[in-house]
């Protein structure tokens, strides 16, 4: 047991590195996606790095899309200089994922508008951030924001997920961070504000909220596959955005060597997992670097701990 979990260790390092470095030109760009008219779609995150990507092409597409985002005034200038450059206007959706009950008010605006949603990209992130930081509800900022917010973003849009004809999917992201061995068990005493989280690092925090992504996506698979929706979850890549700003200089040192590639091609692997006809029955896989399917590691294959997850998170959003 000992060398088989040094192998997959190693194994995993080396997957790792290979995705960041050596993953090749994108197989597939926006120039193969299909007319998107008649898909509602929304994007979180969608007012910069990948996220605004995404929205770009899904307007040149002819998609309806709601950019959800935290900041109205950005986020108005986004949607201006996105008009200019496609022609068509994305709808503002105000949404914090970092406050449970603005989640919940994004999603009664958006039912109260639209009775379906074909695609609903999870996207928005952050990352090293302070490990002081919080959410509203005292979450740890990392799995607050990446993990329980799109948890509960999708537990409510479920009827309008469930009423699209055809497939709808869901596509959260996650990261080459669940290959690293730090924060790859999940902790659930870290995941609210405590003794236990104040001795973890944001490098661990983070990559812990990656696997918990990718966990969460699986075992939406699993709950929702047979009801129509297809969820998979990817790692967009080692991608030049802003999604850095919080590191610190040592850790920005080591992301210098790694975030290598441009938001364009992120955002490529996502449109080809949301809007590809191939990825029509990839329900539960995990896409990776750049535009095809990829493994995912033990731990974020551990159904048992899936679906602790799930019910956790559950239980943290009964109430709000």
């Amino acid at each position: 047991m000992y060398f088989e979990g040094i192998l997959d260790t190693l194994r995993n390092l080396g997957t790792f590195f290979k995705q960041a470095w050596f993953s090749g030109k994108p197989r597939w760009t926006p120039a193969q996606m299909t007319d998107l008219a008649g898909k509602v779609v929304i994007v979180t995150g969608g007012s910069s790095g990948i996220g605004k990507e995404i929205v770009k092409e899904l307007l040149l597409h002819n998609a309806k899309v709601y950019l959800a985002a935290r900041n109205p005034e950005k986020t108005a200038n986004v949607i201006k200089e996105l008009t200019e450059a496609t022609g068509r206007t994305a709808i503002f959706l105000d949404l914090d994922l970092g406050d449970l009950k603005s989640v919940k008010a994004a999603a009664e605006k958006f039912l109260s508008n639209e009775k379906s949603l074909d695609i609903l990209f999870n996207n928005g992130g952050v990352m090293l951030v302070p490990q002081d930081m919080l959410t509203v509800q005292g979450y740890d900022y990392h799995f607050g924001v990446n993990v329980l917010g799109h948890f509960y973003l999708t537990k409510l849009l479920l009827p309008a997920l469930l009423s699209t004809e055809g497939k709808a999917r869901v596509v959260t992201t996650s990261s080459s961070a669940i290959y690293l061995p730090l924060g790859s068990k999940i902790l659930f005493e870290t995941l609210k504000d405590g003794p236990s989280r104040k001795r973890k690092s944001p490098s661990y925090l983070y990559s812990q909220s990656k696997v918990c992504d990718a966990m969460f996506a699986l075992e939406l698979a699993r709950r929702y596959g047979d009801k129509g929706i297809v969820s998979i979850s990817l790692n967009p890549g080692n991608l030049k955005t802003n999604l850095d700003r919080h590191a610190s200089w040592f850790n920005s040192i080591g992301l210098w060597f790694l975030l290598l590639w441009p938001a364009t091609w992120g955002a490529w692997t996502s449109l080809w997992a949301g809007t590809s006809p191939e990825n029509e029955d990839a329900n539960g896989k995990f896409m990776v670097p750049w535009c095809q399917e990829g493994a995912m590691t033990k731990t974020s294959r551990d159904l048992e701990v899936g679906e602790r997850l799930w019910a956790w998170m559950e239980d943290q959003v009964k109430d709000v």
